[in-house]
């Protein structure tokens, strides 16, 4: 990015006909849209919103596999108990506070992967990657992968670092930038290294407290709490219960019972399978098992589906549409269709059923894909609303606005509450 110009005092001497352009005095207007350039060449990281969707597509970018964001609303166990299985981790954005060291690690174990945060506004980042390099068996990406094997052996505070100098994972997270945001970090970054200067002591006031994203992470039968301004890991206990989710959920809400009623600063976001690929397994499971027990209702009885028809309310009876094989508009591919397991029970009906245990079969196949076809179009459509969450983000309407607003104002429309 430019560097930002430097006021000056102007002299009663200077006169109209001798300054230059108010463009060239100030080539970056702070309502100018960040662009690319602007955001490789600066050296910071911008805050990011608690919004699944901007997570979700940084995940994306990142090159993550099968894993999902979605927004905590409750810790009700109810609520808890609908999230999609697994859960990998829980990222939980809060008003930080310093807490006691003692309940720390001494010493970062060997098998956590847990960073330091060392830069400032990073913490989104950070929390992200202190989940997914703790997941077993997921597919990293190529770039991610390979940052992981390198820092295997690295400290916290130099897995911090090396977060701060990985460019493909800094370019991504700025990639939400705008030029606003980068002006305000500058500010906050020169202000800090000048109390330190002065030697002021911290502000303790909680209202001037920063938010910070930390992570929570089951690794190896014990539920961590992984808070990159933290100096090491902190062990919250065995995994005691089939759902560590439920066992986590306490700590939470101790945290939240912190704040007055009415105030909501916190948010909490869960890592999860993604839930397109189960439901596009499910259904692949389905159309293999469909396209089976209509292959022995063929032999058994060719006019299977007349009758199929005659008893049931047409709802459940087979159509032109119904999935026999692969469909590129819901995901499925002859590959995932050859990988299904017949469930037990279809092998079963494929073994020993008569015609009518068939039919009955066949029905509840075709109400099942019905549904399992809707849920994928739901979720096929939310990955679509991220998307464009996150470029509507992404593209900076700054300019654009202070522009609408400005012939507004010369329409007499509103009244004008800016210059420049």
């Amino acid at each position: 990015m430019a560097e930002r110009p430097k006021r000056r005092r102007l002299a009663k001497s200077d006169s109209p006909s001798s300054k230059k352009p108010f463009h060239n005095v100030f080539p970056d207007l702070p309502s100018a849209p960040a662009t690319a350039e602007d955001r490789l060449r600066w050296k910071g990281f911008c805050e990011i919103e608690s919004d699944p969707a901007f997570f979700n597509v940084m995940l994306r970018d990142f090159g993550v596999k099968d894993v999902r964001v979605q927004e905590v609303v409750s810790l009700d166990q109810d609520m808890l108990a609908c999230l999609p299985r697994p859960v990998y981790g829980l990222i939980f954005l809060f008003r930080w506070r310093e807490e006691d060291t003692d309940r720390q690690e001494p010493s970062c174990p060997e098998d956590i992967w847990f960073a330091n945060q060392t830069v400032n506004n990073a913490c989104a980042s950070v929390a992200l990657l202190n989940i997914v390099n703790n997941i077993p068996d997921i597919d990293l990406g190529e770039q991610l992968q390979q940052f992981k094997n390198l820092t295997a052996d690295f400290t916290p505070a130099l897995r911090g670092d090396a977060i701060g100098n990985f460019e493909f994972a800094k370019s991504i997270h700025n990639s939400f930038a705008r030029k606003m945001d980068m002006l305000n970090a500058d500010l906050q970054l020169k202000n800090d290294a000048t109390s330190r200067k002065k030697n002021k002591a911290k502000n303790s006031d909680e209202d001037d407290a920063g938010f910070h994203f930390i992570a929570f992470v089951p690794v190896q039968g014990k539920v961590w709490k992984l808070d990159g301004l933290q100096r090491q890991p902190e062990n919250l206990g065995l995994v005691t219960s089939d759902d560590w989710v439920m066992q986590v959920a306490p700590e939470l809400e101790t945290r939240m019972a912190q704040y007055e009623e009415g105030q909501i600063e916190f948010a909490i976001m869960a890592l999860v399978k993604e839930p397109l690929t189960n439901l596009v397994a499910a259904l692949a499971r389905n159309v293999k098992s469909t396209a089976s027990l209509s292959e022995r209702l063929n032999q058994a009885k060719p006019d299977w589906k007349n009758s199929l028809s005659e008893h049931t309310d047409g709802n459940s009876a087979p159509t032109d549409d119904t999935l026999l094989g692969p469909c590129e508009h819901y995901h499925l591919t002859q590959e995932a269709i050859d990988l299904a397991k017949l469930p037990s029970a279809i092998e079963e009906q494929l073994r020993n059923a008569d015609v009518q245990e068939l039919l009955a079969g066949e029905r509840e196949l075709i109400t099942a894909q019905t549904s399992l076809r809707a849920s994928i179009r739901d979720e096929a459509k939310a990955i679509k609303t991220d998307n464009e969450r996150a470029e509507s983000r992404r593209n900076d309407k700054g300019l654009l606005s202070k522009g609408l607003l400005q012939v507004l104002e010369r329409m007499g429309q509103i009244k004008c509450v800016f210059e420049g």
